[in-house]
C-alpha cells in the first residue's frame, strides 16, 4: 500500500520506516528539516518536507502522494528533556496535536486515504482504578489528546486508529529503562503502529508493557502486537 508517515524522522518514525519497508508499502515520510530528507532516501522512502501546522503545505504533500493509509507520528518535544523548558514545551506539543491533527486528518480525507492511525498517549487516563481499559475516559486536562482523538475518531470517511502509548524507552528516546508504568520500548510501539496500517477496526488502542498500567489485550488480539518486540 501507499503510505504517508509524517513524523518520519521521530523516535517512533525512524524505528518504524524500515518496518513498513519490509512489508511491502511505498512509504512517503515527512520531516520538517531539509537535512533529514537524504535519510530517508536511504532507508528507501519517498521524503516529504512540510510542516503539519501549515494547513496548505499539509494538504499539498498529502494529496501528491495519494496515500491509502495515513500515519501520524507529529510531536513537537525535544530530544533532551530540560526542567526548565517543558512547561512550554508540553504546551507546544498540545497546540501541534490539535492544529497539525486537523490539517492532517482534512488532507487525508481530501487525498482519499481510507485510514488513519496515529500516536496518542497511555498516561492521560482520568484517575480511576488500574488497570485502564480504552473505553476509560481521558483526562479533561489534556485538551490536546482529547482532540486529536476526536479528529482521529470522529471524521467521517476513514477508519480511526488511536494507538495510547505508554511512555517510550528505548533507542532515541529519553531513556534506556522502562520509566513509570505505562511504558512501552519504542519497537513495540514502532511494530503496533505497522501492523494497524492492515488490522484493528476503528478505535483507541492501548500499546504499553504488561506493567499493571493499561490492558493491552485489545491491541494484542485486533493488532497481533507483541510489547516484547525489539528490532535488534
Amino acid at each position: 500500500m501507499r503510505v504517508f508517515l509524517a513524523g518520519a524522522t521521530g523516535a517512533i518514525g525512524r524505528r518504524l520506516v524500515p518496518l513498513l519497508l519490509a512489508d511491502g508499502h511505498a512509504v512517503t515520510g515527512s520531516t520538517r528539516k531539509e537535512d533529514r530528507a537524504a535519510g530517508l532516501t536511504a532507508q528507501g522512502a519517498t521524503p516529504a518536507i512540510v510542516d503539519f501546522m501549515d494547513a496548505a503545505a499539509a494538504r499539498q504533500a498529502i494529496v501528491a502522494a495519494r496515500p491509502e493509509v495515513v500515519i501520524h507520528e507529529l510531536t513537537d518535544l525535544p530530544q533532551v528533556r530540560n526542567p526548565t523548558e517543558w512547561p512550554a514545551a508540553l504546551e507546544r506539543n498540545s497546540r501541534l496535536r490539535i492544529v497539525a491533527t486537523g490539517n492532517l486528518v482534512r488532507a487525508a480525507v481530501e487525498a482519499g486515504a481510507g485510514r488513519v492511525v496515529a500516536q496518542s498517549v497511555a498516561f492521560a487516563y482520568a484517575a480511576g482504578a488500574l488497570p485502564h481499559r480504552e473505553r476509560d475516559p481521558i483526562n479533561p486536562a489534556s485538551g490536546g489528546v482529547l482532540a486529536l482523538e476526536r479528529f482521529v475518531l470522529e471524521t467521517p470517511g476513514i477508519v480511526g486508529i488511536v494507538l495510547r502509548y505508554g511512555l517510550l524507552y528505548g533507542p532515541g528516546t529519553w531513556s534506556d529503562r522502562p520509566g513509570a508504568p505505562p511504558a512501552v520500548h519504542v519497537d513495540a510501539a514502532a511494530q503496533a503502529t505497522a501492523l494497524a496500517v492492515a488490522r484493528g477496526s476503528a478505535g483507541a488502542y492501548n500499546i504499553a508493557d504488561n506493567d499493571g498500567a493499561v490492558f493491552i489485550d485489545k491491541a494484542r488480539t485486533e493488532l497481533g502486537f507483541d510489547p516484547a518486540f525489539r528490532l535488534d
